[in-house]
């Protein structure tokens, strides 16, 4: 990803104004990268695995030296110890080994969610990009729009100054020009945002980014009754209530099963500055102790107390990985609902901007070969200059609105793939254009 680094230093020493074509694959790569939410899921991975480490060393004895010395007179209240070393561990313990294991599926439940903030991340980039690039074509049309409308009020002034066509024909003419005007500053409006979003998301400098057309993929006609794999959010929660479970195992044990620690302290012991000899007899400066501590619970209610208290977590979590199971389930069926009404729409939308273009064409023929031999009462009028123009309006308005639709059935293809786990055959397909 060298290239990636490159062109991202690249565009920050640019001068503001410049934008550069950059593909989708790299917008996706610099987001993830770049997410806040991805970066506090590496955090919590860093997290999770330094828990497990503590919770392993629990077995690895610690090791610590210290020092007191102190003057005493009369009968010594303390051992008179100049130098002190200790070392102590952990031997045997049925809760820890719950701990462990629960500190081990918490990472996986980590990585898991990972995983489902840089699939999240790259949808949200895709989906921003994509539409970017449908608004920057929108907004082209929208361009050409207001220039047949700036020329059909041309017309209409000279018709209408000409005594052919009526005021209202021009006034007509105006508000239509007015009316694509504030819809190409609709689409310029979303441009700057789509813009700014991508900029915040990918850490470009806003306004760099030219949307590649090329550089997104076909998107799959994905439907509910595709192979489904569980999602990454889903199965972090199911490791998150296992680990909890685990956890909750360990407190029951703590006051159910005894146990066994080990422990060593070494004194060097000093007879200057106190009286401790005279009331004990053979002092000796060196003296070392070493055991095993057995611990058996009796009554420990707290324990006990605690105990509830992590399987009343467990099952909590358990509970929220099955309800996030469920509302998959209802999204799933919502957007393969909607995902059908949207291909028609889609297809309606492609029918009609057919239709539009076979529609100017044959206003075009009409204004370059006139009403033919037609005479008489049934003969139809000459077309008038006015109507090439509105012909063109309305074919582009068409080709927008195709536009809008295709989106639209892109948009919720893609929501789709993602909510049935296919985001990173997605990725795979995007970072190999």
């Amino acid at each position: 990803m060298g290239a990636v680094a490159l062109l991202a230093g690249m565009l920050v020493i640019a001068p503001a104004g410049l934008s550069a074509q950059i593909s989708l694959g790299v917008i996706v790569d610099m987001a993830q990268r770049n997410s806040s939410a991805v970066k506090m899921a590496q955090a919590d991975v860093l997290r999770a695995t330094a828990a497990l480490e503590q919770t392993i060393d629990a077995y690895i004895p610690n090791f610590g030296i210290g020092s007191t010395v102190g003057y005493s007179h009369g009968f010594p209240t303390g051992q008179p110890s100049v130098g002190t070393a200790s070392m102590q561990s952990l031997v045997l313990s049925y809760s820890q080994r719950q701990y462990i294991k629960a500190a081990r599926t918490n990472i996986e439940a980590a990585k898991l969610k990972l995983k489902d903030a840089r699939e999240q991340v790259a949808l949200d980039a895709s989906t921003d990009y994509m539409e970017l690039d449908t608004v920057n074509r929108e907004l082209e049309a929208a361009g050409r729009q207001e220039a047949f409308a700036t020329r059909m009020v041309e017309i209409e002034e000279q018709r209408t100054g000409a005594g052919v066509d009526p005021l209202n024909d021009l006034l007509e003419a105006r508000l239509t020009a007015a009316q694509l005007k504030l819809k190409r500053l609709h689409f310029e409006n979303r441009a700057a945002l789509l813009a700014k979003q991508l900029a915040a998301l990918s850490g470009m400098p806003a306004g760099s980014i030219l949307p590649d057309h090329s550089s997104i993929p076909e998107i799959p006609a994905v439907t509910a009754d595709a192979p489904r794999r569980v999602l990454p959010a889903i199965e972090a929660a199911g490791k998150l209530a296992e680990s909890k479970r685990f956890e909750a195992r360990g407190d029951d044990l703590s006051w159910r099963r005894p146990q066994v620690s080990f422990g060593a302290v070494y004194n060097y012991d000093s007879n200057e500055l106190n009286n401790y000899s005279t009331y004990y007899k053979n002092f000796t400066p060196n003296n070392i102790s070493f055991g095993l501590e057995f611990n058996i619970p009796f009554f420990d209610f707290s324990l006990r107390a605690k105990a509830r208290q992590t399987s009343a977590q467990a099952l909590r979590a358990t509970v929220e990985a099955e309800e996030a199971q469920r509302q998959d389930d209802i999204q799933i069926a919502t957007l393969a609902d909607n995902l059908r009404e949207l291909d028609v729409n889609a297809e309606i939308a492609a029918l009609k901007q057919q239709i539009a273009e076979e529609q100017l064409h044959a206003v075009l023929s009409q204004l370059e070969l006139g009403n033919g031999s037609e005479t008489g009462a049934n003969a139809q009028p000459q077309l008038s200059p006015k109507m090439e123009q509105m012909a063109r309006i309305d074919e582009r308005q068409k080709f927008v609105d195709a536009l809008d639709a295709a989106f639209d059935l892109s948009k919720a293809r893609l929501n789709l793939l993602c909510a049935l786990g296919h985001m990173e055959d997605w990725l795979n397909e995007l970072h190999g254009k």
